[in-house]
C-alpha cells in the first residue's frame, strides 16, 4: 500500500469579527458624544484681536447673553434653557464655594446692549468673583 500525501493549503481568511465588534463600540461613542459638541446657545460674537485665555484643567463656566438679553449658563442640567440674574447669581456661588479658582467667561452677543453685558458682569463680581472674561471671534483674515 503506498501512502498519497495529501497537501494542506493554508487558508487565506480574516477573522473579521473582532473589527466589527470595534466599529460597533465607536460608532455608539460617536452617537453618543455628537449631540454633546452641538449643544449651546447661538449668539453672534463681537470680532476682535485679543489675548487667547490659557486652557485650565476645567472647563470654565460660561453666561451666554443673547441679542434679546436672555441670559444662560453651561452649568446645570438644562444649559439651553433662559435663566433670571437671581438664578445665575445664585448658581455661581454655588460653584465659586465648590471651586474658588473656577473660570468664569461672558458671551455677549455683538448687537446686545451694552448695559446688559455690564449688568451681568456686575451680577458675577456680587456673586464673589474676582474677575471675569469676555468671549470673542478673531476677526476674519482678509
Amino acid at each position: 500500500m503506498s501512502r498519497q500525501r495529501i497537501r494542506k493549503r493554508p487558508m487565506a481568511s480574516i477573522n473579521v469579527v473582532p473589527y466589527i465588534d470595534v466599529m460597533l463600540v465607536l460608532l455608539i461613542i460617536f452617537m453618543v458624544t455628537a449631540p454633546l459638541l452641538t449643544q449651546g446657545v447661538q449668539v453672534n460674537l463681537p470680532e476682535t484681536d485679543a489675548r487667547v485665555v490659557e486652557n485650565s484643567s476645567q472647563d470654565p463656566v460660561v453666561v451666554t447673553v443673547q441679542r434679546d438679553g436672555a441670559l444662560f449658563l453651561n452649568v446645570g442640567d438644562h444649559p439651553e434653557s433662559p435663566l433670571e440674574q437671581k438664578q445665575i447669581q445664585q448658581r455661581v456661588t454655588l460653584l465659586l464655594k465648590k471651586n474658588p479658582d473656577i473660570q468664569v467667561l461672558v458671551r455677549g452677543d455683538h448687537q446686545v446692549n451694552y448695559g446688559v453685558v455690564v449688568s451681568v458682569m456686575a451680577l458675577l463680581q456680587r456673586s464673589g468673583l474676582p474677575s471675569v472674561g469676555l468671549v470673542t471671534d478673531p476677526p476674519e483674515q482678509r
